[in-house]
């Protein structure tokens, strides 16, 4: 009897839909060995395939199967692009929130035993011809288990989840309606590029500094440092003083004292003084004689840029403490010198952002803007409100986000993943005053109402956990979501949750707590917040119509908002009146201070002295280029931050290993940052996204384009570096390095080439000059402070069995290897070479390209 009992459970069991239960050593054991990967199918549509396809290939290497029909088990991956399907193999797919997808199987599932794969095919909401596109660390779950990442995807090597792309279907972006006229770049076709750019070079007599000087005249002889040298400055220079005593120490290994007691008159000194110089503001003059050197600046900023064009002749190697004898005067083409930088979106830590201030002072760019919040993270600790960090700045597996955000853009599913981390407040003031000795303003962007996921989600948990303790009103004091908000929307990066509630009083309680905590940190560091960037951009259109809060603030009456296309500027004003009840100056991104694309808000209604724009959006055929213009000429100040020549977190070639994003320009290299023309907009219209070149911006158009009617309100220029794809530090400073430089020579110093009509020939030879300074002495400069670069991978040709090969920059070496690179020959001369040839480009410091393949 019992065993016929026993018999009954067990067939009860197999078909009452119970599902195998597997141990974590099962689980794990699954993880570590089954291969997940992706590949891209095709780009390429028709009418019988209208969109893109790609595919998840899942090989079950293990001695673990999955079990048919519907299970316990969920498996997760990160993609950029938000994938499509319908149920293959039994198996549901789901998009989660942003990149963050989910397979589940279903009653239809047939199991996967060991040796057997799965195929599943999706369509992706866009094109996808980069690796980076896909993300690391997909992971598999069970009920009652811990997640498993798979092994194969634990990495930052996207060969091993990422099968290759070498057709031109997986290699370019469409072919509908027209082709992509962007071609992938070859060994051949860099080879066909530098000879075109080398052809303009000419080896400059001098190094120059940079950026580029003024005013220039080298004397005759040379003056060299020795241990008898003082620094002489006067007291309100003590900083600028201790700063070049320390780096002359660093670099040449001289120690020389300081004094501000008039030194004898044949004492060798340094003189660090403020003088008035050409009346401008960061204006210096520096005179190298053979006993003396001056360092006058108009200002404090003006002798410390003084100090760094001296420290920028010195020798790199060979005797280091020679100078040449020679004047500079020198000022800057604009205030507004910037650099955006987002840790948000994955966190990199205090170290590299003090490795970037020193960066950012060395090539005399004033301004960081940091990027504190995202959807994905929120990055500063803010006094009272602990949720911020303990929850919005930590990303792991936990769905209901009451101990940490949803994992994204590959961090997978535990809180030692890449990514995660904050600022403390001792980190931040840290920070702040390490910027402020060397001139650099701190500018904090707290992204509103949009990208607010971060905060949205830390403060709900917030306000559940005081619930359930009965503190109501204490709950509710900085709640950023409406719970009872049903409206639908999604944004560009896939979210449905980031918008905060602009009609709630507690979104206003919470973004005015933030700002005094953020001033209190400034006060700290003995300095004062004087900007505050509200982020606004890209808020998901649909926000707020569905939420009784915004409806009840609709129908009040006589408060200025009539409908919903009222909410946006609404917050925006509330913003802004409480920035200036500090007394700061408002920023925000282009898009958070317009009605639509053409039409800003009211300047006027924002009590701030000053508001103003970072412009971004410029992608030429879409009619957007012109908003520069449109907001200068509408009293707002801009910063020109335009996607196409500034944005970092493009590739540098369009390439499948490139890592970045390329939605504004299918790729920007160190020649498109150098040739950014800020006093001529139009004039940088050069292609179109597809490739097309653009002769006439305004034919293309069909439209007049608004001149520029107050060229007062532009205060410079910004290079931006948003962290989607860059998990870790070296991919940060790859992608940052050394664009960075010719972000920094556009914002210093106009060229003579720049004009609406720009001379190309004279602007290839001063990206020559440049390019040679890089390589002879800024990129073992910048080696030697321990900053990782990126060099262009060299271009080759096999001409008669004899190898052609040339290098993007001039004085960088070309390396070429027969052995699959056991070793590395430099290449001089044509010289006859097997076919099965790898090259890479090296630099004077030691650092290499990536290796490419002779195609």
């Amino acid at each position: 009897m019992k065993y016929f009992l026993l018999l009954w459970l067990c067939i009860s069991y197999l078909f009452s839909g119970q599902v195998q239960a597997y141990t974590q050593a099962q689980l794990a054991e699954f993880a570590k060995n089954t291969e997940l990967k992706f590949a891209v199918k095709s780009n390429f549509t028709s009418a019988t395939e209208p969109k893109s396809q790609v595919e998840l290939i899942l090989t079950n290497k293990s001695s673990q199967a999955l079990s048919a029909g519907t299970g316990n088990w969920v498996l997760y991956f990160h993609a950029i692009r938000k994938q499509e399907g319908a149920e293959q193999h039994g198996l549901i797919l789901q998009h989660v929130q942003g990149d963050l997808h989910s397979l589940r199987p279903g009653k239809n599932f047939k199991g996967l035993k060991p040796g057997e794969q799965l195929r599943l095919r999706f369509s992706p909401s866009s094109f996808m011809v980069s690796y980076s596109d896909w993300m690391p660390r997909a992971f598999i779950t069970a009920k009652g288990l811990k997640p498993e990442i798979f092994a194969n995807t634990d990495t930052e090597d996207f060969s091993r989840f990422v099968e290759p792309y070498t057709r031109a279907e997986q290699l370019q972006r469409f072919n509908n309606p027209s082709p992509d006229l962007y071609p992938v770049a070859t060994s051949q076709s860099r080879f066909v590029a530098n000879q075109q750019q080398l052809s303009a070079f000419k080896m400059p007599e001098q190094l120059s500094v940079v950026p580029s000087p003024q005013q220039i005249s080298y004397q005759r002889g040379q003056t060299r440092l020795n241990a008898d040298w003082l620094i002489y400055h006067s007291g309100r220079l003590t900083s600028e003083a201790s700063y070049l005593q320390q780096q002359l120490q660093k670099i040449s290994g001289l120690s020389l004292s300081l004094t501000t007691k008039a030194p004898a008159k044949n004492q060798p000194h340094i003189a660090l003084t403020v003088q008035a110089v050409k009346d401008k503001a960061e204006a210096y003059q520096l005179v190298i004689d053979d006993k003396q050197i001056s360092l006058s600046g108009n200002d404090n900023a003006g002798a410390f840029y003084a100090v760094q064009s001296l420290l920028a002749l010195l020798p790199v190697e060979g005797e280091r403490a020679v100078l040449p004898n020679l004047t500079i005067t020198d000022w800057p083409r604009f205030g507004w010198r910037g650099l955006h930088y987002d840790m948000a979106r994955n966190f990199h830590g205090k170290e590299v952002t003090l490795r970037m201030i020193d960066q950012l002072a060395r090539y005399k760019l004033n301004k960081l803007h940091l990027h504190l919040t995202e959807d994905e993270g929120w990055r500063i600790e803010i006094p009272g409100l602990p949720e911020l960090t303990q929850i919005g700045a930590n990303r792991c597996f936990d769905l209901s986000e009451r101990n940490c955000l949803l994992t994204q853009l590959g961090t997978g599913p535990f809180t030692s993943g890449n990514g995660n981390g904050y600022y403390s407040t001792a980190d931040f003031i840290e920070i702040l005053k390490y910027a402020a000795e060397r001139h650099i303003e701190i500018i904090p962007e707290i992204d509103m109402p949009g990208h607010a996921r971060a905060a949205v989600k830390a403060m709900q948990a917030r306000y559940l956990t005081l619930k359930e303790q009965g503190k109501e009103a204490e709950a509710t004091q900085y709640l950023l979501s409406d719970p009872l908000d049903q409206s639908k929307y999604m944004t560009v990066q896939y979210y449905t949750d980031n918008s905060i509630n602009v009609c709630l009083p507690s979104t206003y309680a919470f973004v005015d707590k933030v700002i005094y905590e953020l001033q209190q940190m400034y006060r700290q560091a003995g300095l004062k917040l004087s900007t505050f960037h509200m982020g606004g951009d890209e808020t998901g259109a649909g926000s707020w119509t569905a939420s009784p809060a915004c409806a009840q603030l609709i129908a009040t009456p006589d408060n200025g908002v009539a409908g919903v296309a009222d909410l946006k500027p609404y917050f925006v004003a509330k913003v802004a009146q409480l920035a200036a009840n500090r007394q700061l100056t408002l920023g925000g991104w282009e898009d958070g201070l317009m009605y639509d694309a053409k039409n800003p808000f009211n300047r006027q209604q924002f009590a701030n002295e000053n508001v103003y724009a970072n412009v971004w959006d410029n992608i030429w055929e879409w009619g957007v280029g012109d908003r520069a213009h449109r907001l200068a000429n509408a009293g707002y100040q801009v910063v020109l931050s335009h996607g196409t020549h500034l944005y970092f977190d493009h590739p540098y070639e369009a390439h499948p290993e490139e890592r970045g994003y390329y939605w504004a320009a299918r790729f920007t290299d160190m020649a498109k940052v150098f040739g950014y023309m800020p006093d001529h907009l139009y004039a940088n219209a050069d292609k179109t996204r597809e490739g097309q070149v653009i002769e006439n911006l305004e034919v293309l158009l069909g439209q007049e384009l608004p001149a520029l009617e107050k060229p007062e309100n532009i205060l410079g220029i910004q290079g931006q570096i948003w962290t989607e794809t860059i998990r870790t530090p070296e991919q940060l400073e790859q992608m940052l390095y050394p664009r960075l430089l010719a972000l920094a020579e556009r914002a210093w110093h106009k060229a003579e080439w720049e004009a609406e009509k720009p001379d190309t020939k004279a602007r290839q030879q001063d990206w020559q000059r440049f390019g040679w300074t890089l390589t002879q002495k800024e990129l073992p400069r910048l080696a030697e402070a321990g900053v990782a670069l990126y060099l262009p991978p060299p271009g080759a040709v096999l001409q008669d069995g004899l190898l052609l090969a040339n290098s993007a920059w001039p004085g960088l070496v070309v390396e070429y290897s027969e052995d699959q690179g056991q070793n590395w020959l430099p290449y001089t001369e044509a010289v006859k070479v097997s076919t099965n040839l790898l090259l890479r480009s090296k630099a004077k410091n030691g650092a290499t390209s990536r290796v490419t393949q002779l195609d």
